[in-house]
């Protein structure tokens, strides 16, 4: 039977008898988990699916140049020389998310036979003619009816963290100096963070860069990368950093005098 089948004779058997023993709704949980797993995709096709979003983020980003567009200053033979790291980072974030993908199935399927459970205990013995079986039915079956669809989610996400990720360690072995906060809040139908759109176009400077080592740089208002939230860290965040590695490409309130002397030298 299929999950839905075996749910439509769980709620019919236990309608006709109700809570009449421990046995019956254990019996049925065991079903309903069967069913279950055997109505999601397999999970190994699932990890290849994963493997091979987060590979084609990797290759767009690494491979075919992508990522250079969030760090103009630096150059593809500086990022060729990080593809051990990138590699890495791909690899590490892959396990991650197949982790995340299998707790988030076994939190649904659990979910699933919490509500049959708690449904079928609170029927009396003997049955109940007053049951709504399909409201009964959907109520049940809610968690994992959407469960393809949240693992679709999850997988664009992690593409998104992978992305982050990826152009962070660029930025911080290529020798970036501040990055400046994209938010996508102008986009119609994007479901943004009020502070995400608060920090659009802001300038932040990183903690430790060389400039700041020879006092050509301080923090502004806007402050160090590390005080907010890393674009793509908090669920579902699709915001995006460019990288500025150039003194003249900062804002003039982030540059000491130092700087400002440096850049009239460098003209």
């Amino acid at each position: 039977m299929t999950f839905y089948e075996v749910i439509t004779a769980a709620i019919a058997d236990m309608a006709k008898h109700g809570f009449d023993s421990q046995y019956r709704v254990d019996n049925w949980m065991r079903l309903i988990r069967e069913a279950a797993v055997s109505s999601l995709v397999p999970q190994h096709v699932l990890d290849t699916s994963l493997k091979n979003a987060m590979t084609q983020v990797y290759n767009r980003q690494i491979e075919k140049g992508g990522a250079l567009k969030m760090h103009k200053g630096i150059s593809r033979y500086t990022i060729d020389k990080l593809k051990p790291q990138l590699r890495a980072e791909l690899s590490r974030r892959i396990m991650a998310s197949a982790n995340l993908i299998k707790l988030n199935r076994e939190q649904s399927i659990q979910r699933t036979l919490q509500r049959f459970s708690g449904w079928a205990t609170s029927i009396p013995d003997g049955g109940s003619l007053v049951i709504s079986r399909r409201e009964e039915s959907a109520h049940i079956r809610k968690s994992l009816s959407s469960l393809p669809f949240e693992e679709r989610r999850v997988i664009i996400d992690q593409g998104h963290k992978l992305t982050a990720s990826l152009n962070e360690i660029i930025a911080n072995e290529g020798g970036a100096i501040a990055g400046e906060w994209h938010s996508h809040w102008k986009q119609a139908g994007y479901n943004y963070r009020k502070d995400h759109k608060e920090r659009d176009q802001h300038v932040y400077l990183i903690r430790g860069n060389w400039a700041s080592e020879k006092g050509l740089v301080k923090p502004n208002e806007s402050g160090y990368t590390d005080e907010i939230t890393r674009v793509g860290e908090e669920p579902f965040c699709r915001c995006f950093m460019s990288y500025i590695y150039n003194l003249n490409r900062l804002p003039d309130d982030m540059l000491t005098n130092k700087g400002r002397d440096a850049i009239k030298r460098a003209i």
